[in-house]
C-alpha cells in the first residue's frame, strides 16, 4: 500500500564507504554490552507501555486499506464512465493508494490513525470529485462513522473511522489520464503540472520514503522514534498545531542523529539525540541532505531568498523537493519550552548511562500544573459531539495565533505554554472540552507587581475566531484567566493526588527565584471561579439568565464571594464547569491585585448593539487597582444577538450562550466609561 521505497547501488570496493546525511559521522562507535542491555530494557519498556500493536489490530488495517483503497478504485471507473470516456479508459482507470506518517514508517501504535493518499488521474478534481462525489460514497457506507471534510486545510482531507479506525484521506490528482498499479510517487515527475495543495498532499508519502532511504539501519530508527514520541507525549512536547512539534518533526530529527550515529543502537541514539539537540544552535537548520532545487518553479526553504523563511526559529527540513521547513509552527515561548524538556532528558540519559536511574524516569510525565501558577483556559462548547468535534478542530488550530499574539502584544516578556491536551469535565453531560496555556514571566525581568494587559489581545483572537464559515447556533467558547488552586480535580492524572492550598503558598515563598513560577504575575482578564469561605472553589452546576430589567432601569452590581444566581426565562446550556457564573473571587494570596473583566463567551455577533434590537448583553465588572491600592469599577457591555429574546437581559460573570433560539452573537466588548491606568498598573 505504501509508495516504493529505493535501494541504493552498491558503492565500488576501491571508494570509502559514504554515509548520508549533509556531514560526515560524528562517531562511528559501535555498542558495547552495556548498551546492548539499556537496549534490551529499552525495547522491553516499550512493549510494556503498550506501544505496539497486536496482531489482530494490525491485520484489521490491512483489511481497511485494503477496503478504502477498492472503494477509490470504483470511484474513479464511476466517474470516469459518468464524464464520457471511452469504455477502454474505463476499463483502465485507477487510483493508488499510498500511506505515510507512522503508519508508513512503522511506529504506529494502537489505536493510532492512518494518513493515506489517494492518488488519482488528471479529470478526477479535488473540489467536485474528492470533497463531494466521494465524500457522498462515504457517508452512505455503514462502516464509515465521524465523516468530516476540510477542504480549507492547508493540506486539504477527508477525516472520518472505517470500522473504528481513524483514516486523514489526501488527495492528488496527477497529469496523468490512467495511474499504473505500481506507480513511483517518488519519481521527480509527479509534480509536474500541479498545484501547491497537490504538491503538499504528494510530500507527506515522499517525504517519508526518503527517511527511510536516508537511514542506515531502519529498524534501530524505528525503536528510537517510538521511543521518543512516546516521550515527547509524556513530556507534553508533541504538536505540531499548537506549535510544539508533530510526527515528521520527530522522525527528520530521530533520522539526523542515526546519521551521526549510523552504528548505533537505540539506547545509545536515545542518549545521543538529547545530547546533541541540547547543544544544537537554533536556528541552524537540521537537515537530512542537501536542499535541492529542481526547475519545477516551486518555493524551497531558503533564508537567503525568502525573507520569511529568516523568522523561523528552529527549522526543520524536509528531504524531498520541494525543501520545505516542517516546524514552522515553533515560536519563541515553545521553543523555550522544547529546549527545557531536551535539557531534563539529557540529564536523566546521562544518569541512565551510569546506571543510576533507569527508564521510567526518562517518561515521567511532566507536572504542568505545578509547573505554573498563572493559566489562561479556552472553554469550547457545541450543540452535540459532532459540532463540538468541527468547532474544536477550527480553536485548535488557532491557538498558536493566540501565542505568538501574547508574545507580541507583552514584547515577549509574558511567556505562554499551550498544553497540548484538551480536558472535560465528566460531571457535566454537554459536548465541551478546554484547553490550558500556562503563564510565565521571561526569566531575567522581574518586576515585582507587573501587570499585563491581554484583554486587546483576547479580544483579536476572538474575532479571529468568529470568522469560522461553518459557524452553527450552539457553538461558543470563553478564554478566563485562573490561578492554579482554582484548577478543577479532573485535569489531573488518575491517581496523582492535586497539591494542597498549603503546598501553594510555599511554593509561592519560594518562587522568586525560579524563572518559571511567578507570584508576582498578574494578567488582566477575566476570572473564573468563585470561592466560597473555606477557600474552596464553587463550581457553578447551572447558569440561569437575568430578568428582564426596563430600557434605562439598572441593575445593582453584584457582592459577595458566592456565585450569582440570575433566573432565566429558557434554558442555557453549559460550556463548562469554567463557564459558570462567578466572576467574583476572594483576595488574592499574592501582595498584587487581580483585574478581572466580562469577556465575550460567543466570538460572532451582530453589528447592531442597540438595546431595543433583539440582543441581550451580559454585563460584568472589571476591578482595578489604582496607586492608592483603592478599588474601581466599570462596566463592561458584551451584546449578544438571540432571535427569540426581545428585551435586553443583564447577566453577570461569564457563561455560555448555545441555547437553540441565539442565532448569532456580538464580537466585541463595548467599554462604556474610560478608565486611565497608570503605567504602574498596566503593560
Amino acid at each position: 500500500m505504501a509508495g516504493s521505497v529505493g535501494v541504493g547501488r552498491a558503492a565500488p570496493r576501491s571508494s570509502p564507504k559514504r554515509y548520508a546525511g549533509t556531514d560526515p559521522p560524528l562517531s562511528l562507535a559501535g555498542p558495547t554490552v552495556a548498551d546492548l542491555q539499556r537496549t534490551a530494557e529499552l525495547e522491553k519498556f516499550l512493549v510494556e507501555a503498550g506501544l505496539y500493536e497486536g496482531k489482530e489490530e494490525s491485520a484489521k488495517r490491512e483489511e481497511v486499506l485494503s477496503e478504502i483503497g477498492q472503494i477509490v478504485k470504483e470511484w474513479v471507473k464511476q466517474l470516469t464512465s459518468k464524464k464520457g470516456y471511452a469504455e477502454q479508459l474505463v476499463e483502465r482507470a485507477n487510483a493508488v493508494l499510498f500511506t505515510f506518517g507512522s503508519y508508513r514508517l512503522g511506529v504506529h501504535g494502537p489505536g493510532a490513525d492512518i494518513d493515506t493518499l489517494c492518488v488519482g488521474p488528471s479529470y478526477v478534481n479535488r473540489e467536485e470529485d474528492f470533497f463531494v462525489t466521494l465524500h457522498g460514497i462515504l457517508a452512505e457506507k455503514e462502516e464509515v462513522t465521524e465523516l468530516q471534510p476540510v477542504p480549507d486545510a492547508h493540506v486539504p482531507v477527508l477525516k472520518f473511522k472505517f470500522r473504528g479506525i481513524s483514516i486523514d484521506l489526501l488527495y492528488a490528482s496527477l497529469s496523468l489520464s490512467v495511474i499504473p498499479a505500481d506507480f513511483d510517487i517518488s519519481q521527480g515527475s509527479v509534480l509536474c503540472d500541479v498545484d501547491e495543495a497537490t504538491v503538499r498532499s504528494l510530500n507527506g508519502c515522499r517525504v517519508a520514503d526518503q527517511i527511510l532511504r536516508l537511514v542506515p539501519n531502519a529498524e534501530n530508527f524505528r525503536t528510537t522514534l517510538r521511543c521518543l514520541k512516546y516521550w515527547a507525549k509524556r513530556r507534553g512536547v508533541y504538536s505540531n498545531i499548537t506549535g510544539f512539534l508533530g510526527g515528521v518533526n520527530w522522525a527528520l530529527l530521530v533520522a539526523r542523529v542515526c546519521q551521526l550515529y549510523p552504528n548505533a543502537v537505540p539506547s545509545m541514539l536515545v542518549s545521543r539525540f538529547f545530547r546533541v539537540f541540547t547543544q544544537w544552535q537554533w536556528p541552524n537548520p537540521v537537515m537530512l541532505c542537501a536542499i535541492e532545487n529542481d526547475d519545477l518553479g516551486f518555493s524551497i526553504w531558503d533564508p537567503r531568498k525568502n525573507p520569511r523563511d529568516r523568522n523561523h526559529l528552529m527549522p526543520i527540513i524536509t528531504p524531498a523537493y520541494p525543501c520545505m521547513n516542517s516546524s514552522y509552527n515553533v515560536s519563541t515561548s515553545t521553543l523555550r519550552v522544547i529546549m527545557e524538556q531536551f535539557q531534563f532528558g539529557n540529564k536523566i540519559c546521562q544518569e541512565i548511562d551510569v546506571n543510576k536511574a533507569n527508564w521510567d524516569a526518562l517518561f515521567e510525565p511532566f507536572h504542568f500544573f505545578e509547573a505554573y501558577r498563572k493559566f489562561l483556559v479556552v472553554d469550547i462548547v457545541a450543540e452535540d459531539d459532532d459540532d463540538l468535534r468541527l468547532w474544536k478542530g477550527w480553536i485548535e488550530s488557532r491557538l498558536r495565533q493566540l501565542t505568538l499574539k501574547i508574545e507580541r502584544d507583552t514584547k515577549g516578556i509574558l511567556q505562554c505554554h499551550p498544553y497540548p491536551c484538551e480536558y472535560s469535565d465528566p460531571a457535566i453531560e454537554c459536548a465541551h472540552c478546554a484547553f490550558y496555556m500556562g503563564l510565565s514571566r521571561k526569566e531575567g525581568l522581574k518586576k515585582r507587581g507587573q501587570q499585563f494587559d491581554i484583554r486587546g489581545t483576547v479580544d483579536e483572537f476572538m474575532r479571529e475566531i468568529g470568522m469560522y464559515s461553518l459557524w452553527k447556533p450552539g457553538m461558543d467558547l470563553a478564554v478566563t484567566h485562573v490561578r492554579r488552586e482554582q484548577v478543577p480535580s479532573y485535569v489531573f492524572e488518575q491517581g496523582y493526588k492535586k497539591p494542597s492550598p498549603t503546598m501553594y503558598a510555599n511554593q509561592q515563598e519560594q518562587s522568586d527565584g525560579d524563572g518559571t513560577l511567578s507570584p508576582d504575575l498578574d494578567v488582566q482578564l477575566k476570572r473564573k471561579y468563585d470561592f466560597d469561605g473555606d477557600g474552596h472553589v464553587e463550581l457553578c452546576k447551572s447558569v440561569k439568565r437575568a430578568s428582564v430589567s426596563l430600557p434605562g432601569e439598572e441593575t445593582p452590581p453584584h457582592r459577595g464571594n458566592s456565585a450569582s444566581k440570575v433566573q432565566c426565562d429558557s434554558p442555557v446550556k453549559l460550556v463548562s464547569s469554567a463557564l459558570c457564573s462567578g466572576a467574583q473571587t476572594s483576595p488574592s494570596h499574592d501582595d498584587v491585585n487581580f483585574e478581572q473583566t466580562q469577556l465575550t463567551s460567543s466570538p460572532h455577533g451582530s453589528e447592531d448593539t442597540s438595546a431595543s434590537g433583539t440582543s441581550c448583553a451580559a454585563v460584568g465588572a472589571i476591578v482595578l487597582a489604582d496607586e492608592s491600592s483603592k478599588l474601581r469599577t466599570m462596566t463592561v457591555h458584551t451584546a449578544l444577538e438571540c432571535m427569540a429574546l426581545k428585551d435586553e437581559t443583564k447577566l453577570d460573570g461569564i457563561r455560555s450562550l448555545a441555547s437553540s433560539n441565539c442565532a448569532e452573537f456580538l464580537e466585541g466588548a463595548v467599554l462604556t466609561e474610560n478608565v486611565h491606568l497608570s503605567g504602574d498598573e498596566v503593560i
